[in-house]
């Protein structure tokens, strides 16, 4: 809930994940606690998601969507913001969607999904016409990109869509120039994040290899988790790639363990097939961390190219691989990449303009009704 004076604050329920969830839409939406948008809005926090087996995560669902339907009747918000993104988070928003629409409480949907082609490029005309219905009882759909606005653009008209980035709180850069000799000779390259095909996770074994051929001394923390089997065969696979232990897997990081990686990192690597706008990403130009990944969805906007670090075509095993070895052997290359790197960041991803354009939906909405 927000702070006192509540009667005065337009209210917002805000259905988000349960706050110890792996993943991007967690380290969004765990911001907002005791943030300035409480100053603003009188905000109601309803957890409809959670790790674990299927049978948690339907009993959290329904206790969920029981805990938001008394909300909508008691707590009377004026507007609704989801979080969601693709596969089964799509099918689970639509009762929370319909029942605000039918009490005239308009929703914005913000949508953190990855894969668009499998969601609705590639789907079924059928299945195509069940998003454009879904989506189009929705006030306000934020995406993370205008590259994403633009994919969005064949489901709901231009005037409904908004472009709101992912935020992150930099370090100063007194703090991050001090680091500079430590991280360089270092030389170790993190990952943050799902551990499996669409991060580019079976790729980590042949840019590793491929990395050590030209840097022998560099390190590899490859920090998160994923499905069992992927975990299990890309470790397999690293590991006979490079068996002499110039790799860890400290398993999922979270606050002090995440700050203690991010500060060791000398910069970080994401090759991922598809993305939005990883928080991973923006976590890691917090700290100063020069970016190796990939040209796909919000990341270009993220990243300056052969500024701040390299993109690559996802696959692009030789270009990782050159890119890592160009900043860990050039100190100049390597400090100017950091400090644009932290400058991008600061200057484009910090919290309060984040929360500030999220503060002007409300408000739109807001003054739209009756």
């Amino acid at each position: 809930m927000g702070n006192t004076g509540s009667q005065t604050r337009p209210k917002v329920v805000m259905v988000v994940q349960q706050r110890d969830v792996k993943g991007g839409i967690a380290s969004v939406t765990n911001g907002y606690y005791g943030s300035s948008l409480e100053d603003e809005f009188d905000i109601k926090y309803v957890e409809s998601y959670c790790d674990g087996s299927k049978f948690h995560k339907m009993k959290k669902a329904v206790k969920g969507y029981l805990e938001y339907s008394k909300a909508l009747r008691s707590f009377e918000p004026d507007v609704v913001h989801l979080h969601t993104s693709f596969g089964p988070s799509f099918y689970r928003k639509q009762p929370f969607i319909n029942t605000a629409v039918k009490r005239g409480i308009p929703v914005i949907d913000h949508c953190h999904g990855a894969d668009f082609d499998s969601f609705f490029t590639k789907a079924s005309e059928r299945k195509k016409d069940v998003i454009r219905r879904v989506f189009g009882k929705c006030a306000k759909v934020i995406v993370l990109s205008g590259e994403w606005k633009e994919k969005f653009l064949n489901i709901v008209p231009e005037d409904r869509i908004c472009v709101v980035s992912n935020y992150c709180k930099p370090l100063d850069q007194a703090t991050v120039e001090e680091d500079f000799d430590k991280r360089f000779r270092g030389r170790k390259i993190l990952f943050l994040g799902e551990i499996g095909r669409r991060k580019g996770g079976y790729d980590f074994a042949a840019i590793i290899k491929k990395t050590v051929e030209k840097l022998p001394d560099a390190e590899f923390v490859i920090c998160g988790d994923g499905a069992r089997e992927d975990v299990d065969a890309i470790k397999k696979m690293v590991a006979k790639a490079c068996p002499d232990g110039k790799v860890s897997f400290p398993g999922w990081v979270r606050d002090g363990e995440k700050e203690k990686v991010l500060s060791e990192a000398a910069l970080f690597l994401l090759p991922s097939y598809n993305e939005g706008q990883p928080m991973s990403i923006l976590d890691a130009m917090a700290y100063g961390l020069p970016i190796i990944s990939t040209n796909v969805g919000g990341i270009p906007q993220q990243v300056d190219n052969g500024k701040s670090g390299f993109l690559c075509a996802p696959g692009d095993i030789n270009g990782f691989a050159e890119g890592i070895v160009a900043l860990l052997t050039d100190r100049d290359l390597y400090e100017s990449a950091s400090r644009e790197s932290l400058r991008i960041a600061t200057d484009k991803y910090g919290f309060e303009a984040h929360a500030g354009k999220i503060a002007s939906v409300y408000k739109e909405l807001i003054r739209k009704q009756p």
